[in-house]
């Protein structure tokens, strides 16, 4: 049963946005989660089982860059004008659960980023901001 070329590529997209979110929570959440619970040995342990969490910190803003982009390239895919199923009944079906399961993934991605953004870049200068009051 052949898929829609257009949902192929919005699915495709949907999973990268994915896949790239989590990257950003691996390179900055969980490891500033963890420091902050006093958990620092735990991450030492992360970074010298996974040197390239050294690599995705140093380039953070090039990760939530690139995520931002495939976010919003998601989301163009799904929302755009004239986006459309095919006529038949059974192709039609599964072209709708597709595009329901790929809004869901796509906001969970954006949650996830939303998560990552917050911590990476607006936590510290937040605590630096209320300890100075």
């Amino acid at each position: 049963m052949p898929e829609n070329t257009s949902t192929s590529k919005e699915t495709s997209l949907t999973w990268l946005a994915l896949f790239t979110t989590t990257g950003t929570l691996v390179c900055c959440v969980i490891p500033i989660i963890l420091v902050t619970l006093g958990m620092g040995a735990t991450v030492a342990s992360m970074v010298s089982a996974m040197p390239f969490l050294i690599t995705l910190s140093q380039h953070k803003i090039v990760v939530f860059a690139v995520s931002g982009v495939l976010l919003a390239l998601s989301a163009w895919m799904m929302y755009r004008p004239g986006r459309a199923c095919p006529i038949d009944s059974e192709l039609a079906e599964m072209c709708n659960k597709t595009h329901k399961w790929n809004k869901r993934i796509y906001w969970l991605s954006v949650i996830l980023w939303c998560i990552g953004f917050f911590a990476a870049f607006l936590a510290l200068p937040l605590q630096m901001w209320f300890d100075s009051l």
